[in-house]
């Protein structure tokens, strides 16, 4: 017993808890990871959301199909004389809607871990502080890209014929994906201003759903009022829409792609910022 007391006392000595400490700070500590890695760990993370909820999916599946259908068959023979004209026309302006209206759902993601607890643990790591931002951005850029696929894909179906063929469709598919990026960064924003996630997906739809729909993604601008004219011409989205639908059918609308790259700036230096900010005082 008093061998084993003995023992138990050294081993607590002040010498032995020295000679630990010093162990522990003369250890060689492993390298700080690096900004591009933590950005695709947390976008990694992002993609195993989708793998254990599929359900996230049907928005960027069921809903585009949707609305490519209803809008073809629904509008195609007053708008255009028959849903095969239409739809030449119509699916471009389709898929930038249906791609920038999940772009929300950035926003929605960063509220839910806030609630859950989950952004306190992330803050505390010793990390590239963007980099969890950034993870959630390009997570949702893979939900962006299966839209496109599949509304590209039932589009062909009907009858789709892209003049540009593929180096048009990618070019047009990719200025998209990069618009929604930078499109994001303002319902990243709204996740970590607002309380709850029903409150981030109201603030978006009331900002989204006008932006959509007062564009060119239907239907010509020149068939409009003056006054209505003015803005859906103006419009990120109608530039974007108009770029893209230019990409995807053999053109080169050089103007309308630098407007939309221009909006994607403006976008990105601004709300980039204020998230940040906002992101290190929450």
């Amino acid at each position: 017993m008093s061998t084993a007391t003995g023992t138990e006392n050294k081993d607590l000595s002040p010498v032995s808890t020295e000679s630990l400490a010093a162990l522990l700070v003369t250890r060689e500590r492993p390298p700080r990871p690096s900004a591009l890695s933590t950005s695709l760990t947390f976008g990694w993370r992002a993609i195993l959301k989708i793998k254990h909820v599929p359900e996230q999916l049907f928005d960027v599946t069921a809903f585009p199909i949707m609305n490519l259908l209803m809008f073809t068959y629904l509008f195609g023979g007053a708008l255009a004389g028959s849903p095969s004209d239409y739809i030449q026309f119509v699916l471009p302006g389709i898929l930038v809607m249906s791609v920038v209206m999940i772009t929300m759902y950035t926003g929605v993601s960063v509220n839910i871990d806030i609630e859950k607890g989950v952004f306190d643990r992330i803050r505390s790591l010793p990390i590239w502080r963007p980099s969890a931002m950034v993870g959630y951005l390009l997570g949702d850029a893979l939900r962006y890209t299966i839209a496109s696929v599949v509304m590209l894909s039932v589009g062909l179906l009907l009858g789709y014929r892209p003049d540009g063929g593929f180096v048009g469709v990618v070019a047009g598919i990719a200025l998209l994906l990069l618009f929604s990026f930078a499109f994001s960064w303002i319902w990243t924003m709204f996740g970590l201003m607002l309380r709850t996630e029903k409150s981030v997906m109201s603030v978006s739809m009331m900002v989204i759903f006008p932006l959509t729909f007062l564009s060119n993604v239907f239907v010509d601008p020149k068939t409009m009022p003056g006054w209505l004219q003015a803005f859906v011409n103006n419009s990120p989205i109608t530039h974007l829409a108009s770029a893209v639908r230019g990409l995807m059918a053999g053109g080169w609308p050089g103007a309308e792609i630098a407007w939309t790259l221009g909006w994607a700036a403006l976008f990105l230096l601004v709300f980039g910022p204020v998230t940040m900010r906002l992101y290190n005082r929450k």
